[in-house]
């Protein structure tokens, strides 16, 4: 698949820059038992560890984002968008080409970490300071977090095990919108929120925008990549297909689908 030529707008400001970017997993004992039983055993009797697999997720893909934009990643399963985030967060080392970003990406993943024998407000805690705020930050942003995650009266006192998938999600990104960010990377973080949430979300992503960078997001609900974002960038097998408005580039990723 011919890649699409980048085209550059010298009259704004560049924070992502995508420059020829492969990615390349090297997956090992792919085709053969690859157990942790079969692999012990192999130690114990000091056998070579079995072939190695190249898997190519990411085939020289190029794109400039510029700071402000909210920028949708679309494509069916194993089309490379999680592995774009990844690489984009710094996560995963390019095989060839290159990312560059103005300032400090965040990754909020689905399995973003929330320490589950830990309360939601532990965790709220914890979650702030790790991304840097101060205590008296911390302080000041608790209480809007708990608003925002609208979880049930009580529930920020138990335990995380005890949440729903939905009531983790929403809590994750609360947590992560407390503070501003260069540039935002959600994978799949809004999938379980209900329409209400979701429109809270995107106000707050639009919040996210104004006040500093970019915000990337990975959904396999078009709905809400239509809603949230400005562009959006549909991958397939790894390689850019379309990039462009939203209207325009979902309903040709629907009409490729359904075929």
């Amino acid at each position: 698949m011919a890649q699409n030529p980048v085209n550059i707008d010298p009259t704004r400001e560049p924070i992502v820059v995508v420059d020829g970017l492969h990615i390349v997993y090297r997956v090992y004992g792919a085709g053969g038992k690859g157990n942790a039983a079969s692999a012990m055993s192999r130690v114990i009797k000091r056998q070579k560890r079995p072939s190695m697999t190249e898997v190519h997720a990411i085939k020289g893909l190029s794109f400039v984002a510029y700071r402000g934009e909210a920028v949708g990643v679309i494509g069916t399963n194993g089309s490379g968008k999680s592995t774009l985030l990844q690489a984009i967060a710094g996560l995963l080392p390019p095989a060839r080409g290159g990312v560059y970003t103005d300032g400090q990406p965040s990754l909020l993943g689905v399995n973003a970490a929330l320490m589950k024998d830990l309360t939601g407000e532990r965790n709220i805690v914890l979650g702030c300071l790790a991304m840097g705020m101060t205590p008296q930050e911390t302080k000041e942003k608790y209480q809007e977090v708990v608003d925002f995650a609208g979880l049930k009266p009580g529930f920020i006192n138990y335990p995380m095990r005890t949440y729903s998938s939905g009531m983790g999600a929403r809590l994750r990104f609360a947590i992560a919108a407390a503070k501003t960010h260069d540039v935002l990377l959600i994978d799949e973080a809004l999938a379980t929120g209900d329409g209400k949430f979701r429109a809270k979300s995107k106000r707050r992503i639009e919040e996210l925008r104004k006040e500093a960078g970019a915000v990337f997001l990975v959904a396999h609900q078009l709905d809400v990549v239509r809603e949230t974002c400005d562009r959006v960038i549909w991958l397939d097998d790894g390689q850019m297909r379309m990039d462009g408005p939203p209207d325009e580039v979902i309903s040709a990723y629907t009409e490729a689908t359904q075929k």
